[in-house]
């Protein structure tokens, strides 16, 4: 495994085929308010790319035409608020997008538990360490550990996503799951203009 770290972007012929694995580390879980720090790429290899993003230094053109490419694929866990981050610091709504806790929350209904952790561990046998979530992601330098870390987080996402398609086609809702990643980054709009929590479908007198 190669982990790469590049500083405010990725080179402009870095590809990763048609299908990119991504995550995301912030400051914190409110995105308007938590600066992104940190964008993670895997293109299913094994190996990673991180970039890291200073504050007010938002440019990455590479990074956003990538995100912007419909012909690529961009694979996420929760997704809802990876694509929110991305959108209001680089200013890209990302797609298309899949994503992996969407696919297990509709093809493992017989449990509750749909965390990175828990797919890789019951999916392809595979322990990650989290003890580097709730570090300080936007330190000048990141430590070995939380470039391991971050890694972690997008190289078995192809995986995954094989793991679950087959799953959804055998559950008779593949197409469900696809109406739904295409709703997604509409999704993390809505978080962004307001409406976090509210269910807007819901019935209201």
């Amino acid at each position: 495994m190669t982990v790469t770290v590049h500083k405010g972007d990725i080179p402009a012929n870095l590809s990763f085929g048609s299908a990119v694995a991504i995550d995301t580390e912030t400051m914190g879980l409110r995105p308007g308010r938590d600066r992104l720090c940190l964008v993670q790429l895997s293109a299913g290899d094994g190996n990673a790319h991180i970039v890291q993003l200073k504050a007010g230094q938002y440019a990455a053109p590479n990074l956003k035409k990538l995100l912007a490419d419909e012909k690529v694929l961009k694979i996420f866990h929760f997704g809802r608020f990876d694509i929110a981050a991305l959108h209001e610091y680089l200013g890209v709504l990302t797609t298309p997008v899949y994503c992996t806790k969407i696919a297990s929350r509709l093809a493992r209904t017989f449990t509750q538990h749909h965390s990175l952790k828990t797919l890789c561990s019951d999916l392809l046998g595979i322990s990650l360490d989290k003890q580097q979530q709730t570090t300080d992601w936007g330190a000048d330098e990141i430590t070995p550990a939380q470039v391991q870390y971050a890694a972690s987080d997008v190289l078995y996402l192809h995986q995954l996503k094989d793991a679950l398609d087959v799953m959804l086609e055998r559950e008779n809702r593949a197409d469900l799951a696809k109406a739904c990643f295409s709703f997604l980054p509409h999704r993390a709009l809505l978080d962004i203009a307001g409406w976090p929590e509210e269910d807007i479908f819901a019935h209201s007198l």
